[in-house]
This record gives C-alpha cells, sequence and structure tokens, in this order.
C-alpha cells in the first residue's frame, strides 16, 4: 500500500472514530416521578397509548373487535409482498454475514468472553423466540392444511404430509430466527462494540448520528414498545387459550374467557416474581427447566410414536421445506389467498412484532459471541431443532389422520386442543398432558417476564437497571392487553390476537429493513478499525 492511500485509510479510520465518539448521556433525557426511571417522551407516549387502547376496547368491544379485523384484511391484502419480501430480505442478509469477513468480529470487543454457557444460552433465547407458539401450533398447523381446514399452501391437494410439515417448517424456520437476528445483532453490536444504549434507536447511530437522541429516536423506540407489547399479547393469549384448553381436556375444568383470564392474571403474578429477580436467577433458571421439560416430552413423543415413524417424518419434513421454500417465499402471482393471507402474512407480521423484545433479550445475553458464532447460533440452530420437533409432533399428528385415530381424523375443531388430541392416542396420556400444561404455563412465564426486562430497557432509554416499579408496570400491561384481545374477540379471540400483531407489524417492518443498512455499515466499520488495530471494547 502506496504512502498516499495508507493516509487515505487513517483519515477513514480516524473519521469513523469520531463517527461514534457520541456525548450521549441517558440521564440528561430522563424525567424521574412515582418512582420510575421515565425516558421522555418514550414512556408517557407509550404507556398513554396503550392504556387509551385498552379502555377504549373495554368501552367498545364489538366496534374494536370489527376495526382490528378489518385492519388485519387491509394490512393483507395491500402489503402482503413487502412482509413476504422483507423476510427473503433478512435470511439472505444473516447468510451473508455468517460467511463474509464480518463474521470474526467479536461481540463485545476481541477480549471479550460470553457471560452463559452454551446450554444457558442457547435455552433462554430458544424459550424466549418461540416457546408457546411452537407448543401452540406444532400439531395444529400441519393437520389443519393436511385436512384442508386451514387451506392448503400453494393450493395442493389435501391430504398431502409433504406439503403439509413442508410448510409449517417455512413458518418456522429460517425466517423467523433471521428476523431476530438482525435486530439482535444490531442491539448487540453498536451497545458493546460501540458503546451505545442498549434500545432500538442505536442501531440507527450509522444513518442518522446525533439524531437518535431527538424526535426521531423517540419515534422509533415507541413503535418498538408498541410492536413488542401486541407480539407478546398474541403469544401469551395462545398460551392461555391452549393451557385452559389442556385444563378442559385433563380435569374437565371450563375452558373458556373466565379460565383464561384466570391463567393470565396467575402465570402474570409468577412472572412479576420471575422479572423482579433478573435474567441470571429468574429467567435463566425458568428457561434452563423449560428445556429440560421440552426436551423430555419431545423424548417420549418420538419413542412412543415410533422412530421408525419420526424418522420418515423427519425426511418428510425437510423434503417439504426444501421443496416448498421457494415456491412459498415467491410474493408474486399467489393464488392460495387462505393459506398465503391468513397464516404466512400473520406468521411474518407476528415474527417482525416480536422481534425488538426476542433481539434485545438475545443481545443481552450474547456478548461475547462472534458475528459467525452468533448468527449460526441463531439462525441455524433453531431452524435444526424446529425440524425435529415438528417432526415428532406435527408428524404424529398427521399419522393419526391418516389412520383415522381419534379427534384428529375429524381435523382440527378447535387450535388450542390438538395438542392434546394428539397425546390422547399415547400413553401416559394424563401425565404427558399435564406436562405439556406445565410446559405452556413456563413458556408463558419466560416471555412475559422477558418481554418486561426488554420494554423495561426501551423505556429508560437503554438502561438495565431501572426502577423495580417500572417493571411491574410492564409485566401487568403485557397480561392487560392479552387479556384485553381474548374478551374483544370473543369466539373469534385467534383472529383478534392475530389482527393485534399484523397491524403493528407493518410499521416496524420498515424498520427492520433500514437497520439492515445500518448494521451492514456498523460491521464494515469494526473491520477497518479491526484491521488497524483500532477496534475498542465498549
Amino acid at each position: 500500500m502506496t504512502e498516499n492511500n495508507q493516509n487515505e485509510e487513517m483519515k477513514i479510520v480516524e473519521e469513523i472514530e469520531d463517527l461514534y465518539d457520541t456525548d450521549y448521556e441517558i440521564g440528561q433525557d430522563n424525567i424521574q416521578t412515582m418512582g420510575m426511571d421515565l425516558h421522555n417522551p418514550v414512556f408517557p407516549v407509550s404507556a398513554a397509548l396503550i392504556l387509551l387502547f385498552v379502555v377504549l376496547s373495554l368501552l367498545f368491544p364489538e366496534q374494536s373487535n370489527e376495526i382490528l379485523n378489518n385492519t388485519r384484511v387491509w394490512i393483507g391484502e395491500q402489503f402482503d409482498w413487502l412482509f413476504l419480501s422483507a423476510g427473503n430480505i433478512f435470511v439472505l442478509f444473516c447468510l451473508a454475514l455468517i460467511v463474509l469477513p464480518v463474521g470474526k468480529i467479536r461481540i463485545g470487543g476481541e477480549q471479550a468472553r460470553p457471560d452463559f454457557s452454551l446450554p444457558s444460552w442457547f435455552a433462554m433465547l430458544f424459550a424466549a423466540g418461540m416457546g408457546i407458539g411452537l407448543m401452540f401450533w406444532s400439531v395444529a398447523e400441519p393437520v389443519g392444511y393436511f385436512t384442508e381446514w386451514f387451506g392448503t399452501p400453494l393450493n395442493v391437494d389435501g391430504g398431502n404430509a409433504s406439503a403439509s410439515l413442508g410448510a409449517t417448517m417455512y413458518h418456522w424456520g429460517l425466517h423467523p430466527w433471521a428476523i431476530y437476528g438482525v435486530v439482535a445483532l444490531s442491539l448487540a453490536f453498536f451497545a458493546y462494540n460501540k458503546g451505545l444504549p442498549l434500545t432500538i434507536r442505536s442501531t440507527f447511530y450509522p444513518l442518522i448520528g446525533d439524531r437518535c437522541w431527538g424526535p426521531i429516536g423517540h419515534a422509533i423506540d415507541t413503535l418498538a414498545v408498541l410492536a413488542t407489547l401486541f407480539g407478546l399479547a398474541t403469544s401469551l393469549g395462545l398460551g392461555a387459550q391452549q393451557a385452559a384448553g389442556g385444563m378442559n381436556f385433563l380435569f374437565g375444568i371450563d375452558g373458556g374467557l373466565t379460565t383464561q383470564i384466570a391463567i393470565i392474571i396467575g402465570v402474570t403474578a409468577i412472572a412479576l416474581i420471575s422479572v423482579l429477580r433478573g435474567i441470571h436467577g429468574g429467567v435463566r433458571l425458568l428457561s434452563n427447566i423449560n428445556m429440560i421439560a421440552a426436551i423430555v416430552l419431545l423424548g417420549f413423543v418420538m419413542v412412543a410414536g415410533g422412530l421408525i415413524a419420526f424418522l420418515q417424518h423427519t425426511g418428510t419434513t425437510l423434503g417439504g421445506y426444501f421443496q416448498y421454500l421457494l415456491p412459498l417465499s415467491n410474493p408474486v402471482g399467489r393464488e392460495d389467498d387462505v393459506f398465503y393471507h391468513s397464516w404466512t402474512i400473520f406468521f411474518w407480521a407476528w415474527w417482525i412484532s416480536w422481534s425488538p423484545f426476542v433481539g434485545m433479550f438475545i443481545a443481552r445475553v450474547s456478548r461475547g459471541r462472534t458475528v459467525r458464532e452468533f448468527m449460526t447460533a441463531v439462525l441455524i440452530v433453531p431452524t435444526v431443532v424446529t425440524v425435529i420437533w415438528m417432526s415428532a409432533f406435527g408428524g404424529n399428528g398427521l399419522t393419526q389422520v391418516t389412520d383415522q385415530v381419534g379427534a384428529l381424523a375429524d381435523g382440527i375443531g378447535d387450535s388450542s386442543l390438538a395438542l392434546f388430541q394428539m397425546l390422547e392416542n399415547l400413553p401416559f396420556t394424563q401425565i404427558t398432558s399435564f406436562l405439556a400444561i406445565c410446559l405452556v404455563l413456563v413458556f408463558f412465564i419466560t416471555s412475559s417476564d422477558s418481554g418486561s426486562l426488554v420494554l423495561d430497557s426501551i423505556t429508560a432509554g437503554g438502561k438495565t437497571d431501572a426502577p423495580t416499579s417500572q417493571r411491574v408496570f410492564w409485566v401487568v400491561i403485557e397480561g392487560l392487553i392479552a387479556g384485553v384481545l381474548l374478551a374483544v374477540g370473543g369466539d373469534a379471540a385467534l383472529s383478534a390476537l392475530q389482527a393485534g400483531s399484523v397491524s403493528t407489524g407493518l410499521p416496524f417492518v420498515i424498520v427492520l429493513l433500514v437497520m439492515c443498512v445500518s448494521l451492514a455499515i456498523g460491521l464494515r466499520h469494526e473491520l477497518v478499525l479491526l484491521r488497524h488495530g483500532r477496534a475498542q471494547t465498549a
């Protein structure tokens, strides 16, 4: 390299260092009141909007339900192409980070080392990322497609196991984890390598600089709070429905709205205890317990349903996933409206609305990992585990339909009961169904307390040690929104839950696309600094 080129590159290095030399002080933008650490105006604005939604929904339940569902349909029809295209972009972006030179960058600097063991780390990110959803849909979704109860992917004929399991895997494989990966890596990198606050606005610093700390940043964080709350509410609502359905199935307890609300109240109370104990004392412990219970249940279903059958289902799932991945990713000329709009668009919006919560939680527990290690763990490993899970649970469900065994032979009458109806035809039904209920409830708790810690951080401007009362507020609000969506939805509660996620997922998909650009710039800057030995630990 010539002297002129060296001087030019050193000038670039100095410009990069100056860019991140921010004098942001989180205390300058806070207000102290009511024992809370309120980040002005993110906390008051987001809290006011949420409380307004709750009040109006309770006062006008029928009108609220109608507006929610009309909004969901309109977004699905007008922006289906955007959701699908964005999902594809996120997958390609994350795969590129694994193979490109930026993969060697270590989160937190070259001397940083992981805070958690690999098993604990994986247990926490997986439990936070998909727990309740996998329990709820692992049987219902493939059986629903197989029996044409939910429509069929690409309008293939019903009874196609490859299409049913492949389409289910499409919704739970690379795409959702790529969405989580983009947000998680962005937050972790800018917080631990650049010293910026652990909040969504920080991920846009390379693009808008100090404007992150002004109105634009406030708007980004407020939108993240709203998306997170409605994404969590959808999952908590599904968890309450399934737990209530399981109690009805196992103990004969009425599984209606009253029971579902009671479950939400009970789980919220337990989540309060967990969130007050923090990540190490609460979330990590529950995540590890949950992962052990999930492995036990998974192992039982694999063995009880027949290992040969499980291996066959695994082959069918993988084959179907690879066969239908590209056709299902195509946003142009789709004719499978019921499947496309009712399911794929909902799932993509759900993952996007969950991404601030899951992304920030993963970021908080991922210091010390390299970008390559991080993306491999967040993208590839969960996809492999999901293949195993869907092959065991969904595959058993399809076998029971084909063999005309039990309630599933008639299709899906109630999505929340599908898992228990499958377990009914395996040995030790009472034990496994009780374990499944416990698993749903603990997944419920880990989602709630993890989400509360994340919301706490966003609304405190990136702090991770905000006052206890603020954490309590967010735990209660999450349960309240889930209960309200179930109540206003009535018999169509699932539709109302879906509508909440889709409505907040739309604006946030734009945020995530821009975040990819910002992260790419930041990682390129870090690579230049590493080459000159100027990268520093934040």
